[in-house]
């Protein structure tokens, strides 16, 4: 019975981390990520528990998007490493897809630019540094206001 009692204890801490993630939590688990590839980023445990936290965590990512603080992560596509605000943008694009055009205004119909990863926002960074930071972080914050795109899930 005690032993019932301590995992369930548990299991309901661990959701409250999971679903209840603050500005700190995740800039903590931002920090944290570390991976040789920007393609197993997202199989990281910071990442996971940044996507469990899901639509609520995107705000939140938003604001790192323009930290500029080099990380460890390498990005083979690009030949070069990350930026913490990359990190966040490759979080938030898995746990909602970005519309990539829309925000960046280049539209890529092959996505043939680097095969095998699963990262598809990679293609646009730099594209997203020459047009500004700032202006994206802008048009995906004004994104996530959209009251039709909200209904739609």
């Amino acid at each position: 019975m005690r032993k019932k009692l301590l995992a369930s204890i548990f299991f309901i801490l661990n959701l409250s981390f999971i679903f209840a993630q603050t500005k700190d939590e995740i800039y903590q688990l931002i920090n944290e990520i570390s991976v040789k590839n920007s393609v197993d980023i997202i199989k990281t445990n910071e990442a996971e528990k940044i996507i469990a936290s899901n639509k609520k965590s995107l705000p939140i990512l938003a604001n790192l998007f323009t930290d500029n603080t080099l990380t460890k992560v390498k990005s083979d596509c690009l030949k070069r490493n990350l930026t913490k605000g990359e990190l966040a943008i490759i979080i938030a694009d898995k746990i909602e897809g970005m519309p990539y055009f829309q925000l960046t205004s280049v539209q890529n119909c092959t996505l043939e630019f680097c095969k095998n990863n699963p990262n598809l926002i990679e293609y646009y960074f730099p594209f997203i540094q020459k047009d500004n930071k700032k202006s994206f972080t802008k048009k995906y914050i004004d994104w996530l206001k959209v009251t039709e795109r909200k209904s739609k899930k």
